[in-house]
């Protein structure tokens, strides 16, 4: 575009110059300036007419780049309305879990490094947490206290971030039941691979190493997602609860705090239906939406913005290594999707919306699944590794998870092809009918709206309640006055 600028504004001489050594006569320039418009969507003839004229074409560009900034932010939205549902269901379901679940008890079926532990880690994991730091701070945790490499840095992480029932849900709804069993198969074959790193490949001097290094840690942490909140940063925030101080990393993890989070969970009795317990499984479900919707609308956008504007053919130049349906091709999207995957910075949920970019785009069926399991390697997570566990543990970590990526894509590909249930390349859209989608969302709007309400404290309640019952009562006034005159007119015409 600036070199586009350049050449109008040179016309008047007939020449203008590009760089050092390549004149332009004005043949030529029309000729680019055509090219240019026309990768924009438009075609502009011989440029003539002088400063009106190019402000009249900048106008044009400007209102080109305004349809298409309209068009991401439909994209996104309409991803986003598929989705709601399914991102509120999973979240309670969460909540609840994480608020009846006692992470001592997970410790004790992990203290081993063997296939029924790593089994054990990959069940608690699929029924924890969907936020990637806060798998991350939680497998820290189990780590110290003694838990086994394999069944929580291996097999709990991967899959309390990758088997999850939202993200599976949202697969579900935005690409479709074959990249949903796709997900699930893949995620099983990347914890085996991840048992038979840390089982045969990694000294158990190097585990221990890094559990010292880990219980040795002297900064304090986040009271809520486990991150470093050291007391002498200036953004670190500090509270008093029951007379214990309490650091937060920012102002999200302290409104997501809840206190009775330190308390024993329980997995029978009375107290399941106790409310007290409920109310703070809600907490729990407030916290995960509170640390992970940045995540969720920046994927969103993101995904919006690459659908409208990059070409097809930069993903074709990018992914078509090799013959299509060949192994070269095959195996070069799954390495590519994974290193995508680390350079995006998407965790988790977040990520999705992109994938669906990608298999719009000819990613293979195999390099978006290594792409939705790359997101164990975003840099800022890797950097975490670095600081639990030292350099050497963190390197396997990412060696390992990127391994997992490429390796369950690759496999599950090769299966889902054998087998017939591989969706034609490019294709999209859930499983969900857009009738129901509808009807869930409605129906969870108003869930959503309770654990919000039941998740503020007491004077929060207040100040909104105060806020918005004048217009509540303002709706009901209006509601009645229309069915007053309603039904005065169907009296006045012989109607009762």
């Amino acid at each position: 575009m600036l070199r586009l600028l350049l050449v109008q504004s040179h016309l008047e001489s007939g020449t203008a110059t590009i760089g050092s050594n390549t004149p332009i006569t004005t043949a030529t320039t029309t000729t680019i300036a055509i090219a240019i418009s026309a990768e924009l969507g438009f075609v502009f003839g011989p440029v003539t007419g002088g400063g009106l004229d190019l402000a009249a074409r900048l106008a044009g560009l400007l209102g080109a780049l305004l349809i298409q900034l309209v068009t991401a932010l439909v994209i996104a939205l309409e991803m986003a309305w598929d989705t709601w549902w399914a991102l509120v269901l999973g979240f309670t379901i969460t909540g609840a879990i994480q608020e009846f679940v006692d992470e001592d008890q997970l410790t004790d079926y992990l203290g081993d490094d063997g296939w029924r532990e790593i089994g054990y880690g990959t069940v608690f994991g699929t029924a924890s947490s969907s936020c990637s730091f806060s798998a991350v701070a939680m497998t820290r945790s189990l780590f110290t206290k003694g838990a086994s490499a394999a069944s929580t840095l291996g097999a709990f992480q991967f899959a309390s971030t990758d088997l999850v029932l939202e993200l599976a849900l949202v697969v579900l709804t935005l690409l479709g039941w074959q990249f949903a069993a796709a997900e699930i198969t893949g995620g099983l074959i990347a914890v085996v691979v991840l048992g038979i790193v840390y089982r045969r490949f990694v000294p158990p001097s190097w585990i221990e190493r890094a559990r010292a290094h880990a219980r040795a840690l002297d900064e304090t942490e986040c009271a809520t997602c486990g991150m470093a909140a050291p007391p002498t940063d200036e953004e670190t925030i500090t509270r008093t609860f029951a007379g214990e101080r309490r650091y937060f990393c920012c102002g999200g993890c302290l409104n997501a705090y809840d206190p009775a989070d330190d308390r024993e969970a329980v997995t029978a009795g009375p107290e399941l239906l106790s409310g007290d317990r409920w109310q703070s499984a809600i907490a729990n479900t407030i916290r995960e939406w509170d640390m992970l919707w940045r995540d969720i609308l920046f994927g969103f956008l993101l995904a919006g913005l690459l659908a409208a504007f990059v070409p097809d053919t930069w993903w074709t130049a990018l992914f078509g290594v090799g013959p299509e349906g060949s192994l070269t091709r095959l195996l070069s999207n799954v390495v590519l999707g994974a290193i995508v995957g680390v350079l995006t910075f998407l965790c988790s949920v977040g990520n999705i919306p992109f994938a669906v970019v990608l298999w719009q785009n000819g990613v293979s069926f195999g390099g978006v699944l290594a792409f939705i399991f790359a997101d164990l390697l975003i840099l800022p997570l890797v950097r975490t590794y670095h600081r639990y566990y030292g350099l050497r543990m963190a390197g396997v970590m990412f060696a390992a998870f990127f391994a997992a990526a490429v390796i369950a894509g690759f496999l599950v590909e090769l299966v889902f092809s054998g087998l017939g249930l591989v969706p034609s390349p490019g294709t999209s859209g859930g499983t969900v009918p857009g009738a129901y989608t509808s009807l869930f969302n409605v129906v969870t709007l108003p869930l959503f709206a309770v654990q919000v309400y039941v998740a503020l404290e007491p004077d929060q309640r207040v100040r909104l309640g105060n806020r918005i019952a004048p217009y509540v009562a303002g709706v009901l006034y209006h509601a009645y006055d229309l069915v007053r005159r309603v039904a005065y007119a169907l009296e006045s015409r012989g109607l009762k």
